[in-house]
C-alpha cells in the first residue's frame, strides 16, 4: 500500500473537492482519500502508480501534480496569495460587456430571440463560461451533483425556453463570483503560510575559508555559527554563543515585549534581533526549526476535520440530492398533475437548481476553523486540531500543575537547618551530590545553591554512587561509603523517622509556602533544606480570567499540602490536591472526567505527560523549542504565560459563535430564496447572487477571527 500527496492547483471550493472524490473514489486500487481544501492538497492511500492517478485526474482540468514536484521537500507547504492573472479578468470583462449588451438589446427591441441578442449571448457564454461548462461536463462524466453541473443545466434550460440574455448574465455573474471567491479564499489559505516568510532565506555564516559569508539558509547545517545584525530576523534556531541583545519573539511565543538574550540562551527562526549583534550556534535545519514545526502542526490541524465539519459534510451529502429532487418536482409536477404551463414552472425549477448546491455551508467551517487556528498561532498558542478549538468553549474544569505552571519553576534554597553536628556547607554539599543527576526543580535549586557557594568555599562535589530515584519522594545514594538520602515530608514519615520536633519544623516551613526536604544519613535526619518558588503575577490574572469564564480550577501537585494550599490561596485556585505522584495525577484526572464531561490539564509537558494525555485537552506550558511538549500536548502555550489559557478559551467561544452564524447564514439564505423561487419572485441571476454571495459572506465572516 502506498501513500501519495498531490497538489490540485485549481481546487478552490467544495464542488471541486466533490468532483475529485467522485473521480477517484470509483478506482478499485484507491483505499482512502483525504482532501485538504485550504491547502489544495489531496492525500491518497492506494495500490497503483501515481501516473495512473494523474491520468484519472487529468480530464477534470484542475491542474493536478505530485507535491514533491511543486515545492521543496524540506519546508512545510504553504499557500501564498497569488495575484490573479490578467487574462481571466479580460475575458470576464468581455463576457460581461456582451451579456449586458444582449440584455439591453432585448429590452429595447422587445425581442429576446433576435439574431443579435442570440449572438451576443453566445459570445458571453463562450468567453466567460467555458471553465464552468468544462467543469460541468466533468461533473456529468463522474455523475457528481455539484454547482458547476447544476449551473450548466440551468444555462442550457434557460436557453431552451428562450431566455438567452438571462443565460448570458447568469454565466457571467457566476464566473465573476467564482473568481472573487477564489481570491477571498487565498487569504484564508495564507493565514498561517505568512509565518514561513518570517524566516529570512539567507544567513550570514562563519566559514573556515572565507570568514563570514552570506549563504542560503537551507544549506546551513547544525553546528555552524550564524551572525545576525540589529534589525534582522533569525534565519534558524540556535543557542547564542556571543553578544547580547533583546529579541522580539512574538512570531513564536506571542510575547508583546522583547526578551533579553545572552550566551547560552535559545533563539528561534523568525524572531527579530532588536539591538546588539548576536552570534549563535545552529541547532536545527530549516525544516526542523520551531517555526517550521509550528507551521506543519497547524497545517495538519487544518487538515483534520472538526466535529462541526463532519456534521456539515454528512448534512450536505443528503441535502444536495434532496434539493435537486425538489427542483425536478417543481419543474414538472404542476404541469403534469395540474396541467399548469410548462415554461414558468420549468424556470422556477431552474432557479431552485442554481441555489441547490451547499457550497457556502461546506466552505464556511474549514475557513472559520483555519482562521481560528491561525489567530491562535499568532498569539503563541499552538492547537493540534480544530476539534480542540471547538471543544474548549464547553470546558468548565481545568486542572493545573503548580511548579512551572502557576509558579516560575525556578525555586531557590531559602533555609538550611542542621539537626546534627554538620555545617551548612557540608549539608549543602551532600544534598547537591545526591541531587546532581535529578531534573526536579527542587533538586536543581539545591544544586544551584551549591554551585554559587562552591565558588567561595573552593570545594569539589563528591560523587554519589548507586544513585537511585525514589519516585515522587526523593533520591538516595552512597557518598564516601555512607548511605544518604534526601526526600520530602512524605518520605521521612514512611521511613518512620519523623519525630515530633522534626514534624513541627517541617510544618512551620510549609505554612510559609516553602517546600521542605530532609537530608537523611545512617537512618537519621541530618538537616532540613527549604526551597521556595514564587508565584507568577500572570497566574493570578489567568485564574481570575478563568473564573470570569465560569471555569473551575483545581491544583494537582506533588508538593506538600500546606505549601500547595498557600500557593493556591494566593492564586485564587478553587481546589487543591497535594502529595500526588504522576500516577496519582492521572487518577485525579480520571476521577474528574467521571464527574465532568470535559476536563483540561495544564502542565510542563514532561512530568505531567500521563495526565496531559488523559485529559480532554492537554495544555503544555512554555513549549517553545521543546519537542516533548509539542508532541504530548493537544494545545501548546509557547510562552510561560498562563493568561494564554483563558485567551484560548475566549477564542474557542468566538469561533463557535462565527460557526453558528455561518451555518445560519448559509441555510437561511438558501431557505429564503427557495421561498422566493416557489413564489415566482426570484430570477436566475438573483439565484447566482444567493449561492456565491452566501459563500463570500461566510468566508469573510470567518476571516474576522484573524483580527483577534
Amino acid at each position: 500500500m502506498k501513500r501519495s500527496v498531490f497538489v490540485i492547483e485549481k481546487m478552490d471550493c467544495a464542488s471541486e473537492e466533490q468532483l475529485v472524490r467522485s473521480c477517484l473514489g470509483k478506482l478499485p486500487d484507491v483505499v482512502s482519500l483525504d482532501v485538504n481544501l485550504l491547502r489544495r492538497e489531496l492525500t491518497i492511500t492506494h495500490a497503483t502508480s501515481d501516473e495512473t492517478l494523474l491520468e484519472a485526474l487529468a480530464p477534470l482540468g484542475l491542474g493536478a501534480a505530485r507535491k514533491d514536484e511543486c515545492e521543496p521537500c524540506d519546508l512545510p507547504s504553504t499557500s501564498r496569495v497569488r495575484a490573479a492573472p490578467r487574462r481571466p479578468w479580460l475575458l470576464l470583462g468581455l463576457s460581461g460587456l456582451a451579456a449586458i449588451a444582449a440584455e439591453a438589446l432585448a429590452w429595447t427591441s422587445g425581442n429576446e430571440q433576435s439574431f443579435w441578442v442570440l449572438a451576443l449571448a453566445l459570445i458571453s457564454i463562450g468567453v466567460g463560461g467555458l471553465e464552468t461548462l468544462r467543469k460541468g461536463w466533468a461533473a456529468l462524466r463522474t455523475l457528481t451533483l455539484n454547482i458547476h453541473f447544476l449551473m450548466c443545466i440551468a444555462v442550457i434550460g434557460a436557453m431552451a425556453i428562450g431566455e438567452f440574455p438571462e443565460a448570458a448574465v447568469v454565466i457571467f455573474l457566476f464566473a465573476l463570483a467564482e473568481l472573487i471567491e477564489s481570491l477571498s479564499l487565498e487569504r484564508a489559505r495564507n493565514a498561517i503560510g505568512m509565518l514561513l516568510d518570517m524566516a529570512p532565506p539567507m544567513a550570514m555564516v562563519q566559514t573556515a575559508k572565507d570568514g563570514w559569508r552570506e549563504v542560503q539558509a537551507a544549506t546551513v547545517t547544525v553546528g555552524q555559527t550564524v551572525r545576525v545584525r540589529p534589525g534582522e530576523r533569525m534565519p534558524l534556531d540556535g543557542i547564542v554563543t556571543a553578544g547580547e541583545s533583546s529579541v522580539n519573539q512574538a512570531p513564536i511565543t506571542g510575547e508583546s515585549m522583547p526578551v533579553a538574550k545572552k550566551p547560552g540562551d535559545k533563539v528561534f527562526a523568525g524572531t527579530i534581533n532588536e539591538h546588539g549583534l548576536l552570534e549563535f550556534r545552529v541547532t536545527a535545519n530549516t525544516g526542523d526549526t520551531t517555526l517550521a514545526r509550528i507551521i506543519r502542526l497547524v497545517q495538519d490541524a487544518q487538515a483534520a476535520r472538526s466535529t462541526t465539519q463532519r456534521f456539515v459534510d454528512r448534512f450536505a451529502s443528503y441535502y444536495t440530492p434532496a434539493v435537486v429532487a425538489v427542483a425536478v418536482l417543481v419543474a414538472f409536477l404542476p404541469p403534469l398533475v395540474w396541467t399548469q404551463p410548462l415554461v414558468p414552472w420549468l424556470y422556477k425549477g431552474l432557479v431552485v437548481l442554481v441555489i441547490a448546491c451547499p457550497c457556502a455551508l461546506v466552505i464556511s467551517v474549514p475557513v472559520t476553523v483555519a482562521s481560528g487556528l491561525a489567530a491562535a498561532a499568532r498569539a503563541g498558542i499552538l492547537v493540534k486540531g480544530g476539534v480542540y478549538l471547538e471543544q474548549a468553549r464547553r470546558m468548565r474544569t481545568v486542572a493545573l500543575d503548580k511548579t512551572g505552571t502557576l509558579t516560575h519553576g525556578n525555586p531557590a534554597v531559602t533555609d538550611i537547618i542542621t539537626l546534627e553536628r554538620l555545617g551548612e556547607d557540608e549539608v549543602l554539599k551532600l544534598a547537591a551530590a545526591l541531587n546532581v543527576h535529578s531534573d526536579h526543580p527542587v533538586a536543581r535549586a539545591i544544586v544551584n545553591a551549591w554551585n554559587m557557594r562552591a565558588v567561595t568555599v573552593r570545594n569539589t562535589l563528591p560523587v554519589a554512587s548507586r544513585f537511585e530515584a525514589i519516585l515522587g519522594r526523593g533520591v538516595k545514594g552512597v557518598i564516601d561509603g555512607g548511605d544518604y538520602l534526601i526526600g520530602n515530608h512524605r518520605l521521612v514519615e514512611e521511613l518512620r523517622i519523623c519525630s515530633p520536633a522534626l514534624e513541627s519544623r517541617l510544618e512551620s516551613l510549609e505554612q510559609q509556602g516553602k517546600t521542605a526536604t530532609v537530608l537523611v544519613g545512617d537512618s537519621r535526619p541530618l538537616a532540613i533544606l527549604a526551597v521556595a518558588d514564587s508565584l507568577r503575577d500572570s497566574s493570578v490574572e489567568a485564574i481570575r480570567a478563568l473564573h470570569d469564564l465560569d471555569v473551575r480550577t483545581i491544583m494537582l501537585t506533588g508538593d506538600n499540602a500546606t505549601t500547595a494550599r498557600t500557593v493556591a490561596r494566593a492564586a485564587g485556585i478553587d481546589d487543591v490536591r497535594a502529595n500526588l505522584l504522576p500516577e496519582d495525577k492521572l487518577a485525579a484526572i480520571e476521577a474528574l472526567l467521571s464527574e465532568y464531561r470535559l476536563v483540561g490539564m495544564v502542565g510542563d509537558g514532561i512530568n505531567d505527560a500521563p495526565a496531559l494525555a488523559r485529559a480532554s485537552i492537554g495544555f503544555a506550558m512554555g513549549a517553545a523549542g521543546s519537542d516533548t511538549a509539542l508532541e504530548i500536548a493537544d494545545v501548546a502555550l509557547m510562552q510561560d504565560d498562563l493568561r494564554k489559557l483563558p485567551e484560548f478559551m475566549s477564542l474557542s467561544r468566538a469561533t463557535h459563535v462565527v460557526l453558528v452564524q455561518n451555518i445560519i447564514l448559509s441555510i437561511g439564505i438558501k431557505a429564503a430564496f427557495f421561498a422566493l423561487a416557489l413564489g415566482g419572485q426570484a430570477t436566475l441571476w438573483m439565484a447566482v447572487f444567493a449561492d456565491v454571495g452566501a459563500s463570500l459572506l461566510v468566508v469573510f465572516n470567518g476571516l474576522r477571527l484573524l483580527r483577534r
